[in-house]
C-alpha cells in the first residue's frame, strides 16, 4: 500500500485561485478612467455622470473588460465643455445640442463660453444690485407691501398680474432693473406715477374719440409719451415698445384695462405704436425684444 503522501504527491496540483479585481480597480486600456477617476478629476458625482450618459450628453467611449464605463481624453474634454456651459445657466439639453452641431474648434468655443459667462456675469451683477437696493429700502423704512402699492396706484396694482410678470420675465436684466427702480421709490413716487399714467390714459382716449389718425404728429407724439412712461420701470427701446403694445391685443386683460376707458382703445394705442415705429424705421412685424 503506497504511503499517503505518495498519492498526493502523484496527483495534479490545483491551481491557487486568484482574486477578481474591485468594480473600481477594473483594468483600464492605456489612460482611460473608470467612471469614479473620472468623476474625481471632474469635481461631479458618480450619479451625475451616469445621468449624462444615460441622457446621451456624454457617452463614455470605452468599456472595460469587466463592461465598466472608460473615459478617454477627448470624453473627459467634452466633460469640461459641459461644466463651463453649465456654468453659464445653459440647460444639459442645449448644451448637447450645441456639442453636437455644427463642429467646432476649442478656440471657437472658449469664445462662445466667454461671452455666456460674461452675460451672466451682468445679469448677476444687476441682482446684486436690486438686493443692494432693496436692503437699503429696508433699512430706510421704504418698503412698500402690495396693499401699499395697490392704494397708491388707486387699487389697479395687481399683486397677482405681478406674479405672473415676475414668472414670465423675472429672468432678465430688464426685470431686474424694474425691481431695482421699484425698491428705490417711496409712496410719493408711487402715487405720482399712478397719477401720471392716468392722465396718459386718458389723453390717449380722447384722441382716440376725436378721431386722431395712427401715424399724425400728434399721434406720435403721444406714442412717444407712452415709451417714456414705460422708461419709469427700465429702458425700453422702440422695438420693446411695439413687443409690448401688441401685448394690449394678445392678453385680454390688457384689453379689458384699456378697453374699460374706451371701447377699442387697446387695439388704438397699438396702432399708434405701431405707426410711429415704422416712422422711425423700425418694422412693427419683424421686432425682436433689444
Amino acid at each position: 500500500m503506497r504511503d499517503p503522501q505518495g498519492m498526493d504527491d502523484a496527483l495534479p496540483q490545483r491551481p491557487t485561485p486568484t482574486p477578481m479585481p474591485a468594480a473600481a480597480e477594473a483594468p483600464a486600456r492605456g489612460d482611460d478612467c473608470t467612471v469614479g477617476a473620472a468623476a474625481r478629476l471632474l469635481g461631479v458625482s458618480v450619479r451625475a455622470l451616469h445621468h449624462w450618459d444615460a441622457i446621451g450628453l456624454l457617452t463614455p467611449s470605452g468599456r472595460s473588460w469587466s463592461g465598466y464605463r472608460l473615459y478617454s481624453d477627448a470624453d473627459l474634454d467634452r466633460a469640461q465643455q459641459i461644466l463651463v456651459y453649465r456654468e453659464t445657466g445653459m440647460g444639459l439639453a442645449a448644451i448637447g445640442e450645441l456639442l453636437d452641431g455644427a463642429p467646432a474648434t476649442a478656440a471657437e468655443h472658449l469664445v462662445e463660453q466667454r461671452r455666456l459667462l460674461s452675460e451672466r456675469i451682468s445679469r448677476l451683477t444687476r441682482m446684486v444690485r436690486v438686493i443692494d437696493t432693496m436692503m437699503e429700502a429696508e433699512t430706510m423704512g421704504n418698503h412698500m407691501s402690495g396693499a401699499e402699492r395697490a392704494r397708491a396706484w388707486h387699487g389697479q396694482w395687481s399683486e397677482e398680474y405681478a406674479a405672473q410678470a415676475e414668472e414670465r420675465w423675472g429672468g432678465t436684466d430688464d426685470w431686474a432693473e424694474s425691481e431695482r427702480r421699484k425698491a428705490a421709490m417711496t409712496l410719493d413716487d408711487w402715487q405720482r406715477a399712478a397719477d401720471e399714467a392716468k392722465r396718459l390714459e386718458a389723453d390717449l382716449a380722447d384722441a382716440m374719440r376725436r378721431g386722431v389718425a395712427p401715424g399724425s404728429q400728434e399721434a406720435n407724439a403721444l406714442a412717444e409719451r407712452h415709451r417714456e412712461e414705460l422708461n419709469r420701470w427700465f429702458d425700453v427701446t422702440v422695438p420693446k415698445q411695439v413687443l409690448i403694445a401688441h401685448g394690449y391685443v394678445d392678453d385680454q386683460r390688457f384689453t379689458d384695462h384699456y378697453d374699460a376707458e374706451e371701447k377699442g382703445l387697446a387695439a388704438w394705442i397699438k396702432e399708434i405704436i405701431d405707426a410711429s415705429a415704422l416712422a422711425q424705421g423700425v418694422d412693427p412685424g419683424s421686432v425682436t425684444w433689444e
